[in-house]
């Protein structure tokens, strides 16, 4: 078994963005219940002590993927916020959706749609503001405005929806 390279900050942090994107392909195929640290480090090809060294278990793998999918969005709303409202904003939105949705976002809002309990204990976020359902709703407001049209409210909701469900 190898070791993982920390070579700095720019090292370590691509280390452990791989142990996140190897933890949850492992959590969607098998459960997060299923699957061990153990099963994480062989798929990584480095021990267990490796893994370790960046995780302290898995609950912290699954708080750092929520923390990464939380960041993006919000980092979404938060330009959008700036921006002129509008058809071309909605159009931008939602392709900057789809491109977070793309891959690893798609499976992340499958394995939290599939463990809610877990994400709740681990987060604590249950209804609390500034969760990603805080972010998600915001980002509908932004996108809709008061005086949106339902055909346009339902537009862009079904819009992030669709992508959601197929990535």
């Amino acid at each position: 078994m190898g070791q993982i390279a920390a070579d700095g900050p720019a090292s370590a942090e691509g280390t452990r963005q791989k142990i996140q994107t190897i933890a949850l392909r492992l959590f969607a195929e098998q459960g997060y219940e299923s699957t061990s640290m153990r099963q994480i480090s062989e798929e990584l090809g480095v021990t267990k002590a490796a893994l370790y060294y960046h995780f302290a278990g898995k609950e912290d793998i699954v708080r750092a993927l929520i923390e990464g999918m939380l960041s993006q969005i919000t980092g979404l709303t938060e330009w959008a916020r700036a921006q002129e409202p509008g058809p071309d904003l909605r159009r931008e939105v939602i392709a900057r959706w789809a491109a977070i949705m793309h891959g690893q976002g798609l499976r992340m809002f499958r394995f939290l749609g599939s463990n809610y309990r877990l994400v709740r204990d681990i987060r604590g976020e249950a209804g609390q503001p500034g969760g990603m359902a805080a972010a998600v709703s915001e980002l509908f407001t932004i996108l809709t405005p008061a005086d949106a049209s339902l055909e346009d409210r339902l537009r862009v909701r079904f819009s992030l929806l669709i992508i959601n469900m197929t990535g």
